[in-house]
């Protein structure tokens, strides 16, 4: 597993070129300017630039349908490998999830190396913990809380279904999230290999209890688990089919769903208008988001 979860430009570029975006290279126009620029200004009602707490990283935006009213709610946590990512840059996923009736939070939270593990997960945890005291303003559902994240987002989202302590420690039960959907997340990553990765996980002390296969036996949140099968960034059998199979096994209600020829990038990038014709992501979140109920997990 490559311990880089989140393209740079050159990544991005690349994505956009062989997906059929020569004009917007061509153009000099940044491939995320472009994903982005193709959000209309009146898709959603936005908020930016919250604050969850009182340091700099620890802001959110808002994207809320218009005339949301007891929405759904999605709070989103991009990747980066725990060491980059903007909120700003995934105005793109606001936009989609909104527009199809569902409140969205798009979180910062502190990166290596102002942090390292377990501090972006605490951030994360206050994100959410927010997000289910203050969004009935905006429209939103917080009993219909889900989260969901990309890469190392993913990671995110599943530690905090799936281990108690980061909700529990913000205030907030995990048993009230409705689900939580990963989008090729990094789930059993042991023993860390990639140099740039250890330091995050504070190598070589890195406890087993860091990786979200190692919480799956007490799971009582539905997941959906989506990936691309020519992801060469997080390997998808090793990751999303071994939780998957854990969740599985422990009673979990657990949908997976893999892309045949959709890489790491356009995993994530086929939510952005220009690029929804690669693979029904969008879809099939929003499908899981709508329809999901309740579950139990076998004593």
């Amino acid at each position: 597993m490559s311990p880089n979860f989140l393209p740079g430009p050159r990544g991005w570029g690349r994505l956009l070129f062989l997906s059929g975006f020569l004009p917007a290279m061509l153009t000099g126009c940044s491939p995320l300017a472009f994903i982005n620029g193709a959000v209309p200004g009146d898709a959603s009602k936005t908020v930016n630039g919250v604050a969850y707490g009182p340091l700099p990283r620890q802001r959110l935006d808002v994207y809320a349908p218009i005339d949301a009213r007891d929405a759904p709610v999605v709070v989103f946590f991009y990747g980066g490998g725990w060491r980059s990512g903007e909120r700003a840059d995934y105005r793109f996923v606001g936009d989609a999830l909104a527009t199809h009736g569902i409140v969205t939070v798009v979180a910062d939270y502190r990166l290596y190396p102002e942090v390292s593990y377990p501090g972006f997960l605490q951030d994360a945890a206050q994100a959410t913990a927010w997000t289910f005291a203050n969004i009935a303003q905006y429209g939103g559902n917080p009993g219909r809380l889900f989260v969901a994240g990309h890469s190392a987002g993913g990671y995110i989202a599943a530690m905090l279904a799936l281990d108690p302590r980061w909700l529990d420690g913000a205030g907030v039960r995990n048993a009230r999230l409705a689900g939580w959907v990963g989008m090729a997340g990094p789930y059993d990553f042991l023993p860390i290999t990639g140099r740039d990765l250890r330091p995050v996980f504070n190598y070589p002390d890195t406890p087993a209890d860091t990786q979200p296969i190692a919480h799956a036996g007490g799971a009582g949140v539905p997941a959906l688990l989506v990936t691309g099968t020519a992801d060469t960034t997080v390997d998808p059998v090793r990751n999303t089919g071994h939780l998957a199979q854990a969740l599985e096994a422990a009673g979990a209600c657990v949908k997976v769903i893999r892309y045949p020829d959709i890489g790491h990038k356009l995993l994530v990038g086929a939510l952005s208008r220009p690029l929804r014709w690669r693979a029904p992501v969008l879809d099939d979140i929003v499908s899981f988001i709508e329809n999901t109920q309740p579950c139990a997990t076998r004593p």
